[in-house]
């Protein structure tokens, strides 16, 4: 059950990540008339989030499929998580004040993959 857990934290995690990635150019576009500098700054920002997030998907879900029991996962996973818990909270202070939906989702999303990898991969592996 806690690979489940964990592959579905990954999943979740990669799949928002990618998420992030192909609206950048029409993100931008929507700030309308914008110094170039801004528009390269809102580029990086939006690209940076998603490869953040695919990355931390993949490191979990390869830590899981290597070795999901032992003390260095378990860092991992708690690293991966505390990250996740992170930027749930900065969306909920940020995006989650927008009237677009996947601004609104983002801190459930963050929130919901973090417990995942938390209760398959911290709480359960550490004896609780």
């Amino acid at each position: 059950m806690d690979k489940i857990l964990l592959y579905s934290a990954a999943f979740f995690t990669m799949i928002w990540g990618t998420a992030h990635l192909f609206p950048t150019k029409s993100v931008v576009l929507n700030f309308g008339d914008i110094s170039t500098d801004n528009r390269q700054i809102i580029t990086m920002e939006w690209l940076i989030e998603g490869i953040a997030l695919i990355f931390t998907g993949c490191l979990t879900g390869l830590v899981t499929y290597l070795d999901y029991r032992n003390e260095i996962s378990q860092v991992v996973f708690l690293i991966s998580a505390i990250f996740l818990f992170l930027l749930a909270a900065i969306s909920f202070f940020t995006g989650f004040r927008i009237a677009f939906l996947p601004y609104k989702l983002c801190p459930f999303i963050f929130s919901f993959s973090g417990i995942l990898i938390l209760i398959g991969g911290v709480f359960h592996g550490a004896g609780f």
